[in-house]
């Protein structure tokens, strides 16, 4: 695991109206690690989420991103910089087609993240294959006129689209199941056929929010062993909120612990298990009764 730092936030801030959703969030995720967001519900752990897709443009605050070997500025993302991109009704149709699936901006996923939503967000009418085919569309076949006039670049493009497409249905076990539409899934499938569109889009730092809500324990083992895998055998970096405490202290590299919109804990998950603070928030005590 790299001690470079490939996601930085630096006093990210959040407020809607007179409500204060994020004060002074800051954090460092490493290279090639697993790092967590944990916290009671309503902490602000999706906001944060949602502030680095481009989903919400942050109050304040600076967010660098240094996914494909160059910093970005990505409060720039969701401000000024790229104010046309339009997020909350994205005008060109790459841009909502890529808002439909992952809520935020295609800009940040070129620059090297990508992310998944606790509420699964697939085209069930469409087949599982087909769903990791249009999630390529911001990567290829961008040319029409080829389209039309089916030319050779169009047609490697299409043939590498689909090389991809069955790479990763290998990779999350649903090689069986890419003609059968997406909606016929079980939960547990359809879980992981969302990690494996969000991949398609070649991020270099994937974000996944809740993966393991409604998975049985032996569901939550194999999607453990699915995420180290892509740590371990395809250099990602995996920024993870799951509320399932057995599932975090097992996988983690790094573990952020948030609570009414403030960081309250840094650490490894065996500090993170015996801090009085993080005790303190999920059981809802003071902290000064436990120590």
């Amino acid at each position: 695991m790299s001690e470079e730092i490939v996601l930085s936030v630096e006093n990210l801030m959040m407020h809607f109206g007179g409500i204060k959703a994020l004060s002074d969030v800051s954090l460092q995720v490493r290279r090639n690690s697993i790092f967590a967001l944990i916290g009671p519900n309503g902490a602000g752990k999706t906001t944060v989420f949602n502030c680095l897709t481009g989903f919400y443009k942050a109050t304040g605050g600076r967010i660098e991103l240094n996914a494909r070997g160059k910093k970005t500025n990505v409060i720039q993302l969701l401000g000024e910089q790229f104010r046309a991109a339009d997020f909350a009704s994205p005008k060109r149709f790459g841009s909502r087609l890529y808002y439909k699936m992952f809520g935020g901006t295609h800009l940040v996923n070129r620059a090297g993240l990508a992310r998944t939503f606790q509420n699964i967000r697939l085209f069930k009418e469409m087949s599982v294959v087909e769903n990791l085919l249009v999630a390529q569309h911001m990567w290829v076949n961008r040319n029409m006129l080829a389209g039309i006039l089916n030319t050779k670049a169009y047609r490697k493009a299409e043939e590498d689209a689909m090389n991809t497409a069955f790479y990763w249905l290998e990779v999350v076990d649903l090689v069986d199941c890419a003609n059968r539409l997406a909606g016929e899934l079980s939960y547990g499938q359809q879980r992981r056929l969302e990690i494996a569109r969000a991949m398609c889009t070649r991020p270099q730092v994937i974000c996944l929010d809740e993966p393991a809500a409604g998975l049985n324990p032996q569901e939550t083992e194999a999607l453990s062993g699915m995420i180290r895998h892509l740590r371990d055998d395809h250099d990602m970096t995996i920024v993870l909120i799951e509320h399932d405490m057995g599932m975090v202290m097992g996988i983690s590299d790094d573990i952020v612990v948030l609570d009414h919109g403030n960081v309250i804990a840094k650490g490894k998950p065996e500090q993170i298990r015996n801090d009085p603070k993080v005790i303190a928030a999920y059981l809802g005590a003071d902290e000064e009764e436990l120590v």
